[in-house]
């Protein structure tokens, strides 16, 4: 395959998120990028991957990008049509979802993530967001989780004001000691880069930075101290994967530029 080196930072996003899926993963993908990277994923390296939606669609083989988890489109070659109760029920919380997308105002270093409120008292916040809505299930009973964010110092402090859905909680096996029998965050995609997780500690460190930055440029807008010694630059996406977004997934240019 050969790259392009015409995309947008958009595209690189949407690939780098579908190459964090395996193939016969079910995947619970939420409205954008998480859709745009599992219908990539489904078209290329991951043709036995089960996208499911929250609003009831399972096994969902689209022939159109959806413009939400509500809407129509999502049904076409469906196994299933049924409800939100059955999705987080009968395939979230019996362990049977592999990779689930979330997103947040804010995402600290061990992967916890607040779309609740910025403020230290939640009951008096500076700014109210929308809350988990399935966020929070997705983030305790998937088998594993991707994050996507917008990059910035203010997103990326070193504690979250409120732990909306949690990732690695305090790092190391916190998370297990306080009863979450599985899953926890495995990369966070950014406009910046893309950021993993130490094994051990489970602190986020830079695994790549976007083309036409530098890592430095990346710990200069992110609240805490990151690893950056192994960073590498993202690897473009190849040419058969922007024909797909463009001209087989996302023609329409619902969600890309």
């Amino acid at each position: 395959m050969t790259t392009s080196p015409a995309y947008s930072l958009t595209e690189l996003m949407a690939v780098a998120a579908a190459r964090e899926i395996r193939d016969g993963d079910v995947v619970f993908a939420g409205t954008g990028l998480p859709m745009l990277g599992a219908m990539l994923a489904q078209r290329t390296h991951a043709p036995a991957c089960c996208i499911i939606f929250e609003a009831g669609s399972m096994a969902s083989q689209m022939e159109h990008l959806p413009m939400s988890v509500g809407d129509a489109r999502t049904l076409r070659g469906a196994a299933m049509a049924a409800g939100l109760n059955e999705v987080f029920t009968y395939l979230l919380q019996a362990g049977r979802v592999d990779v689930g997308f979330l997103s947040g105002a804010q995402v600290d270093r061990y992967g916890n993530i607040n779309s609740t409120s910025i403020g230290a008292d939640p009951r008096r916040p500076t700014v109210r967001f929308s809350g988990s809505g399935g966020a929070c299930d997705i983030a305790c009973l998937a088998r594993r989780t991707i994050i996507i964010a917008r990059h910035e110092k203010r997103r990326f402090p070193e504690h979250v004001d409120y732990v909306t859905s949690p990732g690695w909680l305090q790092g190391g096996d916190s998370r297990a000691r306080s009863g979450m029998v599985r899953g926890g965050p495995s990369v966070v995609v950014t406009t910046k880069g893309v950021m993993r997780f130490h094994p051990e500690t489970h602190e986020l460190y830079l695994a790549s930075y976007h083309p036409g930055l530098t890592a430095q440029a990346v710990q200069d807008d992110t609240g805490f101290a990151l690893d950056v010694s192994g960073a590498v630059q993202t690897p473009e996406p190849h040419a058969e994967e922007l024909y797909i977004l463009r001209e087989v997934v996302d023609p329409e240019r619902v969600f890309l530029p």
